[in-house]
């Protein structure tokens, strides 16, 4: 259900350290079981932000229900654990968030 999208256009050591902790934060702010979290990062996008190509991260989250009012809990959370994981600074760092509705989310041959 959650999916958790990376766009970066720089390169970090250990992905699979930060996609972990970063199924595990979803799962507790958003109080979803962690078998349905999804995340990817992508890497050496061509991006800028503010003119400049210095370390940048665009996020975007996607959920069915997801909690409008616990959106900047969840940015807050969100951007210390990409900071800290990708050397990225918050004011690098833009996150999308929004609502899936469940007839229109596909999974295991139907849908939600």
């Amino acid at each position: 259900m959650p999916v958790l999208k990376i766009l970066s256009n720089n390169s970090i050591l250990n992905t699979e350290e930060l996609l972990k902790k970063a199924s595990t934060l979803l799962s507790e702010v958003l109080g979803k079981p962690e078998k349905y979290i999804m995340i990817s990062y992508e890497v050496n996008q061509d991006m800028i932000l503010g003119g400049t190509d210095d370390p940048l991260l665009y996020i975007e989250l996607k959920s069915i229900g997801f909690p409008e009012n616990r959106a900047k809990v969840i940015s807050k959370k969100l951007t210390e654990l990409l900071s800290q994981e990708t050397g990225t600074t918050a004011d690098r760092m833009y996150i999308e968030f929004s609502n899936a509705d469940g007839s229109m989310w596909g999974w295991n041959g139907s849908t939600f």
